[in-house]
């Protein structure tokens, strides 16, 4: 059993890592980089970050990329292609099936009917509001 420093010494390194994920999502940055940084193994790392965040650290970084993703396909400028590549995406279609598994609607769609969607609305309340929830917890929410 860890003791309270090593506890205490992980969160500060999750921490760290979930902070880095947040400012770097449209680099290349993949579980076995991201525990090395960290001095921790990938697997430590994973059972770690899920325990503490609620998600594994790519999944975590996946749902950064695709709520940075649904707030440029609402600008509309930018074709899905251009946003999954400006996100760090390298595969539309891993992009495009995650970005349906968290929104519920594919990339092509969210942007004809969210094209105008957040005008007018302050862009912290509109990053809140538009947020992706899991197919699966809202549907756990809705009953």
């Amino acid at each position: 059993m860890t003791n309270t420093s090593d506890h205490l010494r992980d969160l500060a390194r999750l921490r760290k890592v979930r902070d880095r994920i947040d400012r770097e999502y449209a680099q290349p940055l993949d579980v076995m980089a991201l525990a090395k940084d960290a001095h921790m193994s990938a697997g430590h790392l994973s059972r770690q970050f899920k325990l503490a965040y609620g998600e594994a650290p790519y999944g975590y970084l996946m749902t950064r990329r695709i709520e940075r993703a649904m707030t440029l396909l609402r600008r509309g400028d930018m074709s899905v292609t251009e946003v999954c590549f400006a996100v760090g995406c390298s595969s539309l279609g891993t992009f495009s099936t995650r970005f349906t598994e968290l929104v519920g609607v594919p990339p092509s769609t969210y942007r004809k009917q969210e094209a105008d969607a957040t005008v007018g609305i302050p862009a912290c309340v509109a990053k809140q509001v538009t947020r992706p929830i899991r197919n699966r917890e809202a549907s756990a929410s809705d009953q």
